[in-house]
């Protein structure tokens, strides 16, 4: 729910914070005072475009911020968690609007875009007033709201997952279908793979038959290089070096009892010869391997010659041959099978549109049950609400076409006669804003707040209504407020008697200019303000004692 709202230089408003808490929160004030500019506010922290007119005269820029505690495995924190948003559980949005247009918007502190803002504003916050506001207007929130009313989290899950798997059977058959006549590609890929069959090309092979080819290349010189090491080493033309660091072991020992140091040397001339004993061992080995043999090289040359063209010809380098062989080999073993595949994939797909239709079959049998219930609650409070005559129905339309649909075979439009006599319109195109919003609180209250946003706004809900209405859809505001946390704007004392908290705008001059400036209001001072609205400018003991009546009432 919503905790804290804080605006700057927004509008009238110089510098205001408000804290809020669980229940119906109802901010009143005078005629233009600035009483939905607090409304405006959490508007354009959804994500709503702004101009320069909504910076305070004289300032840079409009400062906005609100901060909420989403619930575990809440919505709000699921779209947190998977934008790598999240801030142990806190979640704030920031916007800034500049003087000259530009804004900039923020989440738990990091920069994001406009879109970013709206989606996740849209699973925290549902403002009912203005028709831009209004998030029944759209029909998938209209479906989400009849959902969570038929408590229909199972079957859209099970419609959602048999879409999916006929959409990719659907989308494997056409790649298949999409391809054609392939036996001019099989031919074509056969004859590559049998070339590439041909040689070794796994990398360490390569490897090899380059370093084969390379000593093999250099074998005569090689052969010398070793032949005249080991003559020097070995001492056949004169002493070895073997014999030559023995002589000197045997000299040195005869003079190490004058300086021990000497016995060092001698160690270090010991492991000496022990490593030249096995350079020597390896240099034999080495020459005896090598054989300078003119076909052999030939024949590495021609396979080499034969693997680099093979290379030149993919237009991959050597170490990619192997890989590139083994995907012609899967794609040949896919073209093979096509046919087949094709012949069952068509059972398949059939098997799977069934599926799909029987689940959307249930949740549809499920969305028409609820709509006729919804329909009858909504229509009866909305007489109660003060449009006596007037009728909400739930249309569902059918979905034509031979494609999955993961949200089921209809679609869902809310209608609604705000008079008797009067053919049922789109609720998107009801005139009135006032019986505008008081339809939406009415199809909340039906609902019992069973949609997932958490904080609900209503703005000036109460246009054009007095008396008792106005005393019954405070008491419906306070009945949702049960359910969810409600924020009013009203202008009617019987609305405002039913809050559990309450603010007050006011404007005043300051310096030459108006300002508002909002407080959160004591017991007495709840009194004095629904005095205030029953009374006019003279509050008389009369109003003073009907507005404690409404208070108590609404305890």
């Amino acid at each position: 729910m919503l905790t804290h709202l804080a605006i700057k230089d927004f509008a009238v408003v110089r510098a205001a914070e408000l804290e809020f808490g669980a229940g119906m929160t109802v901010i009143s004030g005078e005629t233009g005072a600035g009483k939905s500019l607090l409304v405006d506010a959490l508007g354009f922290l959804s994500g709503l475009r702004a101009d320069s007119g909504v910076v305070r005269h004289g300032a840079e820029r409009a400062e906005l911020s609100a901060e909420f505690s989403p619930a575990d495995a809440s919505p709000a924190l699921r779209w947190l968690r998977d934008n790598e948003l999240d801030e142990d559980g806190h979640c704030q949005l920031r916007r800034v609007i500049r003087a000259d247009g530009g804004s900039r918007a923020w989440i738990n502190g990091r920069s994001v875009t406009l879109t970013q803002l709206s989606e996740l504003a849209a699973t925290l916050v549902e403002i009912h007033g203005q028709h831009e506001h209004q998030a029944l207007l759209a029909k998938p929130s209209q479906l989400q709201l009849l959902d969570a009313y038929a408590r229909n989290d199972k079957l859209r899950v099970a419609v959602a997952q048999a879409a999916r798997q006929w959409s990719e059977l659907l989308r494997e058959r056409d790649q298949l279908s999409g391809q054609g006549d392939v036996s001019d590609r099989i031919n074509y890929l056969e004859h590559q793979l049998a070339e590439l069959a041909r040689e070794e090309l796994e990398p360490a092979a390569i490897d090899a038959l380059v370093a084969s080819h390379k000593r093999q290349a250099h074998a005569s010189t090689l052969i010398e290089a070793c032949d005249l090491a080991y003559a020097r080493l070995s001492g056949e033309e004169e002493p070895s070096l073997g014999q030559q660091l023995q002589q000197t072991r045997n000299e040195l020992a005869r003079l190490v009892e004058h300086d021990r140091r000497l016995s060092d040397v001698d160690g270090l001339l010991e492991n000496a010869n022990i490593q030249l004993d096995e350079a020597l061992a390896l240099l034999a080995q080495v020459r005896d391997d090598l054989d300078s043999d003119p076909a052999q090289l030939a024949s590495m040359e021609r396979k080499l010659g034969r693997v680099h063209d093979l290379a030149r010809k993919h237009r991959i380098t050597l170490h990619e041959l192997a890989a590139h062989r083994d995907g012609i080999a899967a794609e040949l073993e896919s073209l093979r099978g096509a046919g087949e595949r094709l012949d069952k994939l068509n059972g398949e797909i059939e098997a799977a549109k069934q599926q799909w239709r029987a689940a959307a079959d249930k949740l549809g049998k499920s969305r028409k049950a609820a709509a006729k219930s919804l329909s009858t609650d909504t229509t009866a409070l909305i007489a109660e609400l003060g449009m006596g005559g007037g009728r909400f129905e739930i249309q569902l339309e059918p979905i034509e076409g031979e494609r999955p649909d993961a949200n089921g075979a209809e679609r869902v439009e809310f209608l609604v006669a705000a008079n008797a006599g009067q053919p049922p319109r789109a609720l998107r195109k009801v005139a009135s804003g006032g019986e505008l919003s008081r339809i939406s609180l009415a199809i909340e209250v039906a609902a019992l707040g069973l949609d997932a946003v958490p904080t609900m706004v209503f703005d000036e809900v109460d246009s054009g209504i007095g008396g008792g209405v106005a005393e019954i859809v405070g008491q419906k505001l306070r009945a949702l407020g049960a359910k969810r946390q409600v924020l009013c704007v009203t202008h009617l004392p019987q609305v405002a008697a039913q809050g559990h908290a309450h603010y007050r705008v006011s404007k005043a001059p300051v310096e030459g200019m108006t300002q508002s400036a909002v407080e959160a209001l004591s017991s007495k001072q709840r009194e004095e303000e629904l005095a205030r609205m029953l009374g006019g400018v003279e509050v008389s003991k009369e109003a003073h004692a009907a507005a404690r009546k409404l208070l108590a009432a609404a305890t």
